[in-house]
């Protein structure tokens, strides 16, 4: 005889099921469940689906290996098959154990006194063999056997065990249990709010084609604030003063040894009504050629004309050599004045000595400004640059090294022991351009260059590639160059995009976002496996852009 095979779906319920088995045209019909066994875990839907079958004149078979849907076709006298080629058979009813530790009543205690007598399996066990008997016969893979239709074999009753003692509910596991399932559910729960409410995020990556633009002005250095239409730009200046000094070798011979001293007196010979003036310094020089010089003023009064002749006045002011030596120790005689009007007589010329001593020279001094002005300054250098704290750009071609006027120690014509020292108090200075005067300036020119055009807007205006240079300090001005390249491409919006993304998946951001024009690719990354649409809430979405030169 021919037999029908019916698959059960996960989603067919109870009367889908018995709707495929009432519109099969074969007595013998069997159903093979999926994994998940469905509708068919239930006794009752095995027991409609049995009065079905028995009003319909139909006989069901089970192929299946679940355990407990073949447990619970014994209880259903539902024939059960491993496979399609095997043997049918009804399975035997599981006798019910008793756990003792487990919260179970002994019955036999209860005044229940019919309960006994309902667990006489005398009259079932007829028609368990009857039913036994009937599916030795069927074969499901044969078409020539035929199983009667029989009604369901009541399940034997176990027999509760006669004067038990009563069991007591264990509570404290009970409740133990119950705290455990509690706080599993708070977990669980905890989780899916976070899954589902905070975790959820999203990264737009959107790779635009932009078109470089190069930038590469001259600018005028101000103190004032940045003006970009006058094309100048405010300075922030760093300064740094300290006294440098270096030691240098005195070349210089002199005679340091001590001048020869004595008297001269002077007489008037010229005849005036004027008094006659010798200021100090006076040089008076004898007639080899040796010069004293005054070291003393003097006035000689006017010429007097009496009864006894012309008199003329006269004094003696003290004289110091011209140079120190022996060679001035001269015998008193006359000596010709570097004053006209007036004779010179001077005394013996004493305590004049020779000494030749080392002395520094004006060329030693020279060199040795040279030697200050060469002295390293990198040291210096970073430390004006380290005192700036605001990320501004150095302009390293303004650093400049001030000297104030050196002083030599010993001074020039000095005798010097060994060595002699040339310092200078110094002031260090260097320029830089604060950072958000740059940017202004460099978006400034990248909106020269768009010229207004609404589909294009700025990525990068090149700051993080900029270069200052070509530093000029002039009377007229000081200027330097600026240079870099900016991109500028299509007008993308991020604010929009996210409000756009709201909700959406990931094609769909992709297909809406790449007819832009200038926009090569969209990639949305979601933060979790498990999310993937993008948030609502804009604070959880990120738009970046990834640019490649047009």
């Amino acid at each position: 005889m021919n037999k029908d095979v019916i698959y059960i779906d996960v989603e067919d319920d109870i009367t889908a099921i018995i709707g495929k088995v009432k519109a099969s045209k074969e007595k013998i019909v069997a159903l093979v469940p999926p994994k998940r066994i469905g509708v068919l875990q239930s006794a009752v839907n095995l027991h409609l689906l049995v009065r079905m079958a028995k009003n319909a004149d139909k006989q069901l078979v089970l192929v299946t290996n679940n355990q407990a849907l073949i447990a619970l076709s014994a209880a259903a006298a539902i024939p059960v098959a491993k496979n399609l080629q095997s043997k049918p058979e009804l399975a035997e009813i599981t006798a019910l154990a008793v756990d003792d530790e487990e919260d179970i009543i002994d019955g036999s205690q209860l005044p229940v006194g019919e309960l006994e007598r309902t667990a006489d399996g005398e009259a079932v066990a007829p028609k368990m063999v009857k039913i036994n008997k009937l599916v030795d016969t069927i074969d499901v893979d044969s078409e020539e056997s035929v199983l009667p239709v029989v009604a369901a074999a009541t399940a034997p009753k176990r027999a509760l065990p006669p004067k038990s003692n009563i069991k007591v509910p264990n509570f404290k596991r009970f409740r133990k249990r119950l705290f455990f399932g509690i706080a599993g559910l708070i977990v669980l729960v905890g989780f899916l709010v976070w899954a589902n409410v905070f975790a959820p995020a999203a990264t737009i990556v959107i790779t635009a084609k932009t078109i470089p633009s190069p930038i590469s002005q001259t600018v005028t250095l101000s103190s004032a604030a940045t003006d970009v239409s006058k094309g100048t730009i405010q300075t922030v200046n760093q300064q740094l003063k300290k006294d440098v000094s270096v030691k240098f070798s005195a070349t210089g011979q002199k005679d340091v040894g001590e001048k020869a001293t004595g008297t001269m007196k002077v007489t008037r010979t010229s005849i005036s009504n004027s008094s006659l003036n010798l200021p100090a310094g006076t040089a008076f020089t004898s007639s080899d050629d040796h010069t004293f010089y005054s070291t003393q003023g003097i006035t000689l009064a006017a010429t007097q004309v009496g009864s006894n002749g012309i008199i003329q006045d006269s004094g003696t002011v003290n004289v110091t050599a011209a140079n120190s030596g022996p060679d001035y120790n001269l015998a008193g005689g006359s000596y010709q004045a570097s004053v006209n009007g007036v004779s010179a007589q001077g005394s013996a010329m004493t305590g004049g000595t020779t000494k030749i001593a080392t002395v520094v020279t004006d060329d030693d001094i020279q060199k040795a400004k040279v030697a200050l002005a060469a002295l390293p300054t990198d040291t210096d250098k970073a430390q004006l640059i380290a005192q700036f704290k605001n990320g501004e750009y150095v302009i390293n071609d303004s650093f400049n090294v001030d000297h104030a006027d050196a002083i030599s120690t010993p001074a020039s014509g000095a005798e010097a022991d060994t060595q002699a020292t040339l310092s200078s108090t110094t002031t260090y200075t260097i320029t830089a351009i604060a950072r958000p005067d740059i940017e202004q300036y460099l978006k400034s020119a990248l909106n020269k260059q768009i010229n207004g055009a609404t589909d294009q807007r700025i990525y990068d205006d090149g700051i993080s590639k900029v270069v200052v240079a070509g530093y000029s300090n002039v009377s007229s001005a000081t200027t330097v160059n600026i240079a870099t390249t900016g991109q500028v491409g299509p007008n993308i919006d991020p604010d929009a995009i996210k409000t756009q993304a709201k909700g959406k998946k990931s094609g769909e951001i992709q297909a809406m976002l790449q007819d832009i024009d200038g926009v090569s690719s969209v990639k949305v990354n979601f933060s979790y496996f498990w999310v993937t649409k993008v948030p609502t809430n804009t604070n959880k979405v990120d738009v970046q852009f990834k640019l490649t030169n047009g």
